[in-house]
């Protein structure tokens, strides 16, 4: 189901879930937060453990900040 709100001048606006869209805009962010780190970005790790070791650590850094 989608959760994007519709456009300001749309004649008759699409209705959205406020509480889903809010959620899924902060997992957005996450995301585009944790493409700052280059590491992440490029995907450097061959394994998946360690990837997501190195992502675990990013957000708990980002997290902190």
């Amino acid at each position: 189901m989608p959760c994007i709100p519709a456009r300001r001048g749309r004649r008759k606006p699409a209705s959205h879930d406020r509480k889903l869209y809010k959620q899924r805009h902060r997992v957005e962010n996450l995301f585009a937060r944790l493409k700052d780190w280059r590491h992440i970005a490029t995907r450097y790790d061959r394994c998946c453990e360690l990837f997501l070791s190195a992502i675990c650590i990013a957000a708990t850094v980002m997290f902190w900040l």
